[in-house]
């Protein structure tokens, strides 16, 4: 019964093309030039038919990150937004504590999960790993590490194959159109 409801769910889902995804980079080492994460990021969601609405390189520093995550869920621009960097334990990584206090709910099987996948492939390090993710309003809002393998690991295992049933899950009831509608997964 349940592999039922989930595949009925994941059929009413909208489409990739559909989904609106906003990048943030967290950084205060890279530049636009040297922003490698989040061109992989961008590729990675572009690769899989998602919408790139926004792509942002802020500083590391608390306020700002915050106010840029609020502003584009506040603003409906994007269905999901995906923050790349600050969540280790350096003295300057402050993202999940950042960002984290925005969130409405928290998705707390994504972060086990990636650490889950990231033991297998890194062994205990993973446990130092801070990815996090949850709501603001009806945008999903994911907090990834900066570096390439992580990215590529949260991008292909965990985000790409359900954001789609996610943000359809999200949208059930919203105003402007029922669940899984195709023309977009919530009115605005």
């Amino acid at each position: 019964m349940a592999d039922a409801t989930h595949a009925h769910h994941r059929s009413q889902a909208p489409s990739a093309a559909a989904i609106r995804v906003a990048i943030v980079t967290a950084s205060d080492s890279r530049t636009p030039a040297t922003n490698e994460g989040g061109r992989l990021l961008r590729r990675l969601l572009e690769g899989a038919g998602f919408a790139i609405t926004a792509d942002e390189l802020v500083r590391e520093e608390p306020d700002r990150l915050r106010e840029t995550v609020a502003t584009l869920a506040r603003d409906g621009a994007a269905d999901a937004i995906v923050v790349t960097g600050g969540t280790g334990l350096s003295p300057r990584d402050h993202t999940p504590e950042a960002v984290g206090a925005l969130f409405e709910r928290r998705l707390p099987g994504f972060g086990e999960l990636f650490r889950m996948l990231s033991f297998q492939e890194i062994g205990s390090a993973a446990m130092l790993s801070r990815a996090d993710a949850g709501t603001i309003g009806r945008t999903l809002v994911f907090l990834l590490l900066g570096s390439p393998a992580a990215i590529q690991l949260a991008v292909r295992k965990l985000i790409a194959p359900e954001l789609s049933h996610a943000v359809g899950q999200l949208g059930r009831g919203a105003a402007g159109g029922p669940a899984g509608d195709p023309e977009g997964p919530r009115a605005r």
